[in-house]
């Protein structure tokens, strides 16, 4: 398999923490999006959207999207699952997936802060919206699993959820939040730290780090 991605891309850190888990490797193939990388004639004919991470499963076939690629992963190698049998369990881990993938990370991500930047936003301003939306989705997040046992987001083992927190924390670090206001959260981070699947997916652990 190829993974297509850029170390800091929590979208693709979902789906190196996800391949670590299942113990499958892959060929790393970096993307420096801050370079414009991914809008590269020979990328766009891969993943047309210009975004990452694209996985390419050695047979031909390309998927994106990273919580589609991860519930392709769940589904065709189910050890350790990701998600739970339960169906009402597994909407509560998706919806709190979603939560992130959704609602949080796309409107602080790069794209949509270069665009803030070329309309004139000052950048202490953008850094702000940046900041905000991390705050409010978390704050959220935060209520989500606040009754759930843990020490994951939804129990003793990591889920999907699990592999959406862990990145998404380390953007409203960057973007200045005060994570402390999220105990439960930090809860399931600490308990993420102690497995090496998630602290060799780290972007500073990627070979394009920098």
């Amino acid at each position: 398999m190829k993974l297509h991605g850029y170390f800091r891309s929590s979208a693709a850190y979902r789906v190196r923490i996800a391949l670590n888990l299942k113990g499958l490797s892959t060929d790393h193939l970096p993307h420096h999006l801050r370079k414009g990388e991914q809008c590269a004639p020979a990328y766009l004919a891969i993943n047309p959207q210009g975004l990452v991470p694209t996985l390419e499963d050695g047979t031909g076939a390309v998927l994106t999207q990273s919580l589609a690629i991860i519930e392709w992963l769940d589904e065709t190698h189910p050890n350790p699952p990701l998600l739970p049998k339960d169906p009402l369990r597994r909407a509560k881990v998706r919806a709190f997936a979603l939560a992130i993938a959704c609602d949080i990370h796309p409107v602080q991500n790069l794209k949509v802060l270069a665009r803030l930047r070329q309309l004139g936003v000052a950048e202490e301003k953008v850094t702000e919206w940046a900041a905000w939306a991390n705050r409010e989705g978390l704050s959220a997040c935060e209520t989500l699993v606040t009754g759930e046992a843990g020490p994951f987001c939804f129990g003793d083992k990591p889920s999907l959820a699990d592999l959406c927190l862990i990145p998404q924390l380390g953007n409203a670090r960057r973007f200045g939040v005060d994570v402390s206001a999220y105990p439960r959260l930090l809860e399931a981070e600490a308990a993420a730290r102690e497995i090496k699947a998630f602290a060799d997916a780290a972007p500073d652990k990627q070979a394009d780090a920098e």
